[in-house]
């Protein structure tokens, strides 16, 4: 008797991912990769080309350069950790291409948008350590010390101003970044300047807010982490993923010297934005902090719909940030 396709499936989050016996993997949810384009023709105020920072482990990006830069001019650098609950999504997709054409196009800065390798093939903390890696390669430009240096960075950047930012997953990145920011220098004695939190993605083994009390535990925030970081230590409440767990580093030495949050009122990771706002807030950080919410949107809509008044919006403030 034949077996079937289910009895084939050795893990699954319906819709989102189907890991097979023989090794595929299904990630219905991906958008198709696009090609980056040094002189885009739909596009001619942004550049964009793929580069590799390290040949092992392999970790690669997508750099952004706005062309109507004057070259007399050093630009910031946003160091970007796209989402997909660490575990689908791409600097290459063309989910996140687009969203950077549009996004650079209205801020004048250069963008390195990170392939960090994904879960199953690769669980946490895998993913956390490539973004470190990416950021003190860009850091490492500030000191012409670099094998394999980037003409756009060694040309453009100003490493007196690097940024972190990203969204759901790529926000919970951004955090532990900047904790480990904190006590672990860059190189070239490179100081992360502010960090941007998109919907960032946090959970814990008590719910808050709206979340719901029964059948927590089945939640797809619940749900994602087993799936991504199976062996966390602590599991849910992993100070990675709950930055309020016993074992957490304190807060008020996150590594930067402000910070952006930025929720959506409609998103299920509402409150826990709100939430880690409101820790760092109380932590005693000196940084400056600012709270930011969407008023009927949903989870990571600006990456969706980039185009949009709201998204523009949110550009226009995340621009704000960077450049003032």
């Amino acid at each position: 008797m034949a077996s079937s396709s289910s009895d084939n499936i050795i893990a699954e989050i319906p819709s989102y991912i189907t890991v097979y016996k023989d090794g595929r993997i299904d990630r219905p949810r991906q958008t198709p990769f696009v090609a980056a384009s040094v002189e885009d023709p739909l596009n001619k105020q942004v550049s964009s080309k793929d580069i590799i920072i390290s040949q092992n482990p392999l970790i690669s990006a997508r750099i952004y350069l706005p062309t109507f830069n004057n070259h007399n001019h050093l630009l910031p650098i946003l160091v970007y950790f796209h989402g997909g609950g660490f575990f689908f999504e791409s600097a290459f997709s063309q989910l996140y291409h687009n969203y950077f054409n549009s996004f650079v196009s209205q801020i004048h800065a250069i963008v390195v948008s990170v392939e960090y390798r994904l879960a199953p093939e690769h669980p946490l903390p895998v993913a956390y350590d490539d973004c470190w890696d990416a950021l003190q390669w860009v850091a490492s430009h500030s000191t012409n010390n670099i094998i394999n240096s980037e003409p756009w960075l060694n040309n453009h950047a100003d490493f007196n101003r690097i940024f972190i930012g990203g969204d759901s997953a790529g926000g919970n990145i951004v955090h532990n970044i900047a904790i480990r920011g904190g006590f672990e220098p860059l190189h070239g004695g490179v100081k992360i300047l502010g960090a941007i939190y998109a919907q960032p993605y946090f959970c814990s083994s008590k719910p808050i807010g709206s979340e719901p009390v029964i059948g927590y535990e089945e939640s797809l925030l619940y749900v994602v982490w087993d799936f991504v970081y199976p062996s966390a230590p602590g599991g849910i409440d992993n100070p990675l993923i709950n930055p309020l767990a016993p074992e957490a580093p304190t807060l008020s030495g996150l590594g930067c010297s402000k910070i952006l949050v930025c929720v959506a009122s409609n998103d299920a990771l509402r409150d826990r934005g709100v939430w880690y706002h409101e820790a760092v807030k109380e932590s005693g950080w000196k940084g400056e902090l600012e709270l930011f919410e969407q008023q009927d949107e949903d989870h990571v809509y600006h990456i969706f719909h980039p185009e949009s008044e709201h998204a523009k919006k949110l550009t226009k403030l995340m621009a704000s940030f960077i450049l003032e």
